[in-house]
């Protein structure tokens, strides 16, 4: 049985593996940054969420010794294109303008985008209702490309490196609504800090969100394309996709 192997890595790290750790076969890069429910770091320096016990079940399914590496968001495309990496899993979406560097597997998962701001706040996802507003997002995202399309004539727009810097912010009262995916979003509006706001609004673009997220992976590797496609098939026939997500979420966050 081939095995998941995880380190703990700066937000630049590349693939300075561990003293007594061999090469994996296949390197799995994901965000550094924290996404929950989707991938963060625990006390120990392991990483947990969703995707990565997905990347776990996908691995096993291949066959595969992976290793996990944490990668900085806006270097992650550059790591995989230079050979750091084989892999991203790292909640990117499936669109044209990245299918123009790199390929996808089939899609994992697909979950709206939303707008959420204060409860007591009047906005929607009408450009105009957020004419004078400041609206962040985190930079190098399908969400900060939907609002440089749909805001940036009536918004001030503020980009952040990170989810969570955009939700401090807000927090904060520096800003006014954030963008960003509606599962990211699920431990922050139920957490104390996150009481005050809501969902003001889902976003749709399919020409810029695409059908979902995939891995994505180079395109002269068409062996490990086939075979991660087929263990998306496999997890999702055999009930590990199911049995992982129901420990996540209470609805079927594959999507139509």
């Amino acid at each position: 049985m081939k095995t998941l192997t995880t380190f703990a890595a700066t937000a630049t790290a590349t693939l300075m593996l561990s003293t007594g750790i061999a090469s994996a076969d296949v390197t799995i890069g994901i965000a550094a940054e924290p996404y929950p429910p989707f991938a963060e770091k625990t006390a120990d320096g392991s990483w947990t969420g969703w995707e990565v016990e997905m990347i776990g079940a996908l691995c096993e399914a291949m066959e595969e010794t992976c290793t996990i590496a944490p990668i900085a968001w806006d270097g992650i495309i550059p790591a995989l294109m230079s050979k750091k990496i084989d892999v991203i899993m790292a909640s990117m979406s499936i669109t044209e303008e990245r299918l123009k560097t790199i390929d996808f597997s089939d899609k994992y998962y697909n979950t709206p985008a939303v707008l959420v701001g204060a409860k007591s706040m009047e906005m929607t996802g009408d450009p105009a209702s957020l004419d004078g507003k400041y609206v962040g997002v985190q930079v190098s995202t399908t969400h900060a490309n939907y609002v440089d399309a749909h805001f940036a004539e009536t918004a001030d727009v503020k980009t952040y490196n990170t989810f969570d810097e955009h939700n401090q912010d807000l927090v904060a009262g520096r800003i006014d609504a954030v963008v960003g995916d509606s599962l990211a979003f699920q431990d922050f509006l139920k957490s104390d800090a996150g009481a005050p706001y809501e969902v003001k609004a889902e976003l749709n673009d399919v020409a810029i969100f695409g059908p979902g997220v995939g891995a994505g992976m180079r395109k002269d590797d068409t062996d490990l394309h086939a075979k991660m496609n087929a263990a998306i098939e496999k997890i999702r026939a055999d009930g590990t996709y199911k049995a992982i997500s129901d420990k996540y979420f209470d609805f079927d966050i594959y999507g139509g």
